[in-house]
C-alpha cells in the first residue's frame, strides 16, 4: 500500500539511473582530515569526484611499483 500523500502512479514512470563508470560506486569511506582541507575541498565543484580521482591516480602509481 502506498503512503499516503505518494505518488500512486510511480510503477507506471520508474527512474533508471545509468552510469559510464565500470564500477558502481557502493562503498562508503570516511576518513579524517583538517578543518581547513575540509573547507577547501567544500568549495571546490564536485568535490567528490576529484577525491575519487586523486586516490585512483595514487593508487595506480603505487601498483605501478
Amino acid at each position: 500500500m502506498p503512503r499516503p500523500g505518494g505518488n500512486p502512479d510511480i510503477n507506471k514512470n520508474p527512474q533508471t539511473f545509468s552510469t559510464e563508470r565500470d564500477e558502481s560506486l557502493t562503498e562508503l569511506l570516511q576518513l579524517r582530515v583538517s578543518s581547513s582541507m575540509k573547507e577547501s575541498l567544500k568549495r571546490l565543484d564536485g568535490w567528490q569526484e576529484l577525491v575519487r580521482q586523486a586516490i585512483a591516480e595514487k593508487l595506480a602509481k603505487i601498483n605501478q611499483e
